[in-house]
């Protein structure tokens, strides 16, 4: 089956611990529109978006604590853009609570686009930046992706 976000060179960062936690997100994209395609039930779309929110919030931290350390200038304007997604997540997840959401090719299409738009465009901006800062390509091999976060086991 066709995946609905495939990993490619233009979407890496080309900062490994970065590109790795990127996978991740499209990992669970990807989870989502399955269950979509599948019709799977409210319980599993509450797990994907839970996760999913979770984790979006655990690779946000991560790039915005670099970017402070660094003194990224850009740095108030990306961490504005993180939270909208993260208020946006919480909404969708809160009505999915309430009974008045639904996991649906609308929200995957959104989500879709709000990734990889940021990530080539609003991500890659900060790159050449923590490179001269002395970030190195292969940041963090141990990786917290391996030490603090499982998210794979599927639905």
């Amino acid at each position: 089956m066709t995946k609905f976000v495939e990993w490619s060179t233009e979407l890496s960062m080309g900062i490994e611990e970065i590109d790795a936690q990127h996978q991740i997100l499209v990992e669970l994209l990807n989870q989502i529109h399955e269950a979509i395609q599948q019709r799977r039930g409210i319980e599993v779309a509450r797990n994907i978006i839970d996760r999913l929110e979770e984790y979006t919030r655990v690779h946000f931290a991560v790039e915005e604590s670099l970017m402070r350390i660094l003194h990224y200038p850009e740095y108030e304007k990306h961490r504005e853009d993180h939270d909208s997604l993260i208020d946006q997540l919480s909404g969708f997840r809160d009505k999915l609570e309430e009974g008045k959401g639904s996991l649906n090719f609308e929200l995957a299409h959104f989500l879709k686009l709000w990734l990889t738009k940021h990530i080539m465009e609003v991500d890659k901006r900060y790159v050449a930046y923590f490179l001269s800062q002395g970030i190195r390509p292969e940041l963090s091999k141990s990786s917290w992706k391996q030490r603090f976060w499982r998210p794979f086991g599927r639905i």
